[in-house]
């Protein structure tokens, strides 16, 4: 492993472990507030990323895409998951609202957290802090959070977009709907095979840059 890639490695591991912590503890904290206890009686209402860790989606792919694409001589792509918060829909006080809110919880969460790390990035600048780790770190905090937001808003199950679309569609088309959550892994992978998942994320990440750089005036 060159030092290119430990050193991505290592700017990246602290923004990614964020992304994916508050992410899923979001969902957790949001089903609690709308009645359902399950995410605190699995433990899972806690920033330990330990407890949110999938190894094979958060460590293994990962690592394997990464190394992949560097070997392919880009400049190194990820993409990976969490573990899931487990959330029990039935106990929701009003289940089709709520679970619109908790689906929506995790990526609001990363785009406030894209929002904190332009505020880092924007103090560095300010305060004239050179360091090039911090800069970086900062930089890919933004990404890897309006990607992480793009990807889970993209209306397939099991993501939160696809949980948001459930929600509002009629009974009858989303007990269909329904039903391709099984093949949700497999239809992420294939876009991502043929280079589509990009195509579709994309006016997300760039609706969010464009919201970052004027509200931060970079």
């Amino acid at each position: 492993m060159d030092n290119e890639i430990i050193q991505t490695l290592a700017v990246y591991a602290i923004p990614v472990l964020f992304a994916i912590t508050l992410h899923e503890a979001a969902h957790g904290y949001v089903a609690l507030r709308c009645g359902d206890h399950t995410a605190r009686m699995a433990g899972r209402l806690t920033l330990n990323p330990l407890k949110h860790i999938d190894l094979m989606g958060t460590i293994v792919v990962p690592l394997v895409i990464l190394l992949t694409s560097f070997a392919a001589g880009g400049t190194g792509m990820l993409f990976g998951w969490a573990k899931p918060v487990p959330v029990d829909f039935s106990r929701l006080n009003r289940p089709r609202l709520d679970m619109r809110l908790v689906a929506f919880a995790g990526p609001a969460s990363n785009l406030l957290m894209a929002l904190g790390w332009a505020a880092m990035l924007k103090l560095l600048m300010v305060f004239n802090v050179s360091e090039p780790f911090l800069i970086e770190m900062a930089q890919a905090g933004i990404i890897v959070n309006l990607v992480l937001a793009a990807l889970n808003l993209l209306p397939i199950l099991p993501l939160d977009g696809g949980r948001i679309l459930y929600t509002f569609l009629p009974t009858s088309l989303a007990v269909g709907f329904e039903k391709t959550e099984r093949f949700g892994l497999l239809i992420l992978l294939t876009l991502l095979v043929l280079g589509l998942l990009p195509i579709f994320m994309q006016p997300i990440i760039r609706t969010g840059l464009a919201v970052i750089m004027t509200l931060f005036n970079f």
